[in-house]
């Protein structure tokens, strides 16, 4: 009879302690990060394409067009973890030096209104901005997985089982430069020209 108590009441206890959802969260955290990567690897795919397409009209602007090639490069050598925030780390600010490159070769492309009107690069650049939309929202989703499951490991009597079996709570994505965004920008407007009356 007291076997079937302790039996009853661990079972109780288990219940509640939570395993079942730190494994679901677990891998509802890899699975957003899956689809991280999956749409950066979108983006680094049709890089190649337009820096082509853009190459055939601007060639004066190859300086440009190898810091794209180098920095789609330099996200490839990236290994990242993403249970580990120094390797996130590493692979955001990879990321970024992408999307800066990517970003300058795009204003260089409009001082040249052939290139602006070439069929193929307008799809490649729609294509590269659904894709830099669905980064953002794949990396939402992912950051709301991540605090889902850090709230639970951190949660009682979550917190108990997490330090029985080990669980640690995951990195999430952090802003590149945190004080520039604390900052409101600088606005000023031209004065108007003072009218003669």
């Amino acid at each position: 009879m007291l076997r079937r108590l302790v039996l009853v009441c661990l079972a109780l206890l288990l219940t509640g302690c939570g395993y079942n959802a730190m494994q679901r969260g677990d891998e509802g955290v890899k699975a957003a990060w899956s689809e991280v990567l999956n749409q950066y690897q979108r983006r680094a795919d049709l890089i190649p394409n337009l820096v082509a397409t853009v190459q055939g009209y601007a060639q004066q602007e190859q300086d440009i067009l190898v810091r794209v090639t180098q920095a789609r490069a330099k996200v490839g050598q990236v290994q990242v973890n993403a249970d580990d925030a120094a390797s996130l780390s590493a692979f955001q600010q990879a990321q970024g030096e992408l999307s800066s490159a990517l970003s300058r070769l795009l204003v260089v492309t409009e001082n040249y209104p052939n290139l602006k009107s070439d069929q193929g690069f307008r799809d490649l650049q729609a294509q590269l901005e659904g894709t830099e939309n669905r980064i953002a929202v794949a990396r939402q989703r992912y950051i709301a997985s991540v605090q889902e499951y850090n709230t639970l490991l951190r949660s009682f009597p979550q917190n108990l089982t997490a330090k029985i079996f080990g669980y640690e709570p995951k990195p999430n994505f952090s802003v590149e430069n945190e004080a520039a965004i604390r900052t409101a920008p600088q606005v000023e407007f031209p004065k108007p020209a003072p009218q003669g009356g």
